[in-house]
């Protein structure tokens, strides 16, 4: 489950796919095809690598506290289909 002090990252087999409706997500190792129906997601996606924990990769992208519960859940739906990894934290 993902915790907002956890640090995760973009998994590097993973490639992003810009699309109107925000992105598809190909995993080269299982071959999964996950879309990202909301440009906020995958603007999180993005930066999750370079902050410390979700909560600052949320606050650094503009999300507002009161929407934090879902993007948690479909982060956690991300490190589910290996979209996302967790890492150590900085």
């Amino acid at each position: 489950m993902v915790a907002l002090t956890d640090a995760y990252a973009l998994d590097s087999r993973v490639a992003l796919r810009p699309e109107p409706f925000g992105a598809l997500a190909y995993h080269y190792g299982n071959r999964r095809l996950v879309f990202l129906r909301k440009p906020e997601v995958v603007s999180v996606v993005r930066a999750l690598a370079e902050y410390g924990s979700v909560a600052d990769a949320l606050t650094a992208c503009g999300i507002e506290e009161r929407r934090w519960p879902s993007f948690v859940k479909a982060l956690d739906a991300l490190a589910a289909s290996n979209v996302i990894e967790e890492r150590d934290h900085d």
